[in-house]
């Protein structure tokens, strides 16, 4: 099995998901049998109900690239795969907008599903990125739920 090619991207500006799409099949030349990709949305909505307008993701240059970069290599080490992308958004992310795109692709479905799942996992839960919900009410930093640490516990 050869090396997947691996990108990672702390995003300043908005992520166009068809765009990256299209530059990741094209980069493929043909090498894979799946390809699955995930886009997180900046919700409208808090937990509690209340409306959001922004997410801000405050960030550390370094502590975050290779949070991510670590993540990344980790679903490529454990799955068969061709390529792996992630791109997550730093900064102010208005509701709605794309704040993080994963892409797998594999000789076979289940590894790309499976990548990108136990990717999204650990991002939720371990990439290095401190968010706040801002809206009419005021702003409110957030923190990973237990439902996010339990997803990531499946992993191991």
């Amino acid at each position: 099995m050869a090396e997947p090619r691996i990108m990672v991207e702390v995003a300043d500006a908005p992520l166009v998901p068809a765009e990256r799409l299209a530059r990741f099949e094209a980069a493929l030349g043909g090498r894979a049998g799946a390809m699955v990709t995930f886009t997180g949305l900046t919700r409208r909505e808090a937990s509690d109900g209340s409306a959001v307008s922004a997410l801000f993701l405050d960030h550390h240059p370094v502590l975050t690239l290779r949070s991510l970069e670590d993540i990344a290599a980790a679903g490529a080490e454990r799955f068969d795969l061709v390529a792996l992308e992630v791109a997550h958004r730093r900064g102010q992310v208005a509701a709605g907008e794309a704040i993080v795109w994963v892409a797998a692709a594999a000789p076979h479905r289940r590894a790309a599903f499976e990548a990108v799942d136990l990717i999204m996992d650990r991002l939720k839960t371990e990439a290095v990125f401190w968010k706040r919900e801002d809206g009419p009410e005021g702003s409110r930093w957030i923190e990973p739920t237990a439902l996010d640490r339990e997803s990531r516990s499946r992993w191991g």
